[in-house]
């Protein structure tokens, strides 16, 4: 298939767009990334999707696929040669989709959260949301993973993309609040997961280094307007 055939816009910072990028690189596919500039929104992603507005947008033949979690369905049911990214199981599906709707739902909104909560009380109360999320992901690992590396068994699977995608964001929050959040103690087979999951081929090359990300995080911060005091 002609590179030109499969085109990403997004940009390099953001957890979804590397949802898409991950799921092509499983599947081999030679994709042209068009990169979104920060604060403007191109025609084309505009015209590509006029509801939402936002990036990773996958443009397969021309017709453009939104939203993360649909667009690496997309690619695991068009490139069905590949290495399947989806449980073969119905129910085994079900619970990967449970548990990645849990992730942008609830979890990584938590993870903001810590950012902007105001006064001691409501950073406390956000870590302790936040790592509580963490320890229930700890359990679903063991649970799904059955002893394997990977939430999806011995390669990156539906679930792995979901959660992995946020890892760049989670090191960048250790390190601009001083906290261990992914603790080795506590949530061990996690912290051994994260190792695996940035380490795979599919991965390496498209995870942002933490100095770099915590550099974007504060020019983004710049776009943000400052809280009410």
């Amino acid at each position: 298939m002609a590179k030109s055939d499969v085109k990403v816009l997004g940009a390099w910072p953001s957890p979804f767009v590397m949802r898409a990028r991950i799921a092509l690189n499983i599947k081999s596919v030679d994709y042209e990334f068009l990169e979104e500039t920060l604060g403007s929104k191109s025609e084309l992603l505009l015209k590509s999707n006029p509801i939402h507005k936002k990036i990773p947008v996958l443009i397969h033949q021309d017709k453009p696929v939104c939203e993360s979690l649909i667009i690496v369905h997309y690619v695991d049911e068009v490139w069905s040669s590949g290495p399947s990214i989806l449980p073969s199981d119905p129910y085994d599906r079900a619970v990967a989709r449970f548990w990645a709707a849990y992730l942008d739902e609830k979890w990584f909104p938590s993870m903001r959260g810590m950012a902007s909560a105001q006064g001691e009380e409501a950073k406390k109360a956000a870590v302790d949301q936040f790592v509580e999320g963490l320890n229930l992901m700890e359990d679903a690992y063991v649970k799904l993973s059955k002893g394997k590396p990977f939430f999806g068994g011995d390669k990156i699977g539906y679930l792995d993309i979901a959660f992995g995608c946020f890892l760049a964001w989670l090191r960048v929050t250790e390190k601009t609040s001083g906290m261990k959040l992914l603790d080795e103690a506590r949530t061990p087979h996690l912290a051994k997961w994260a190792v695996s999951f940035c380490a795979d081929p599919a991965v390496k090359d498209v995870m942002p280094e933490t100095e770099k990300l915590a550099e974007f995080a504060k020019l983004l911060a710049k776009f943000k307007p400052a809280p009410p005091k």
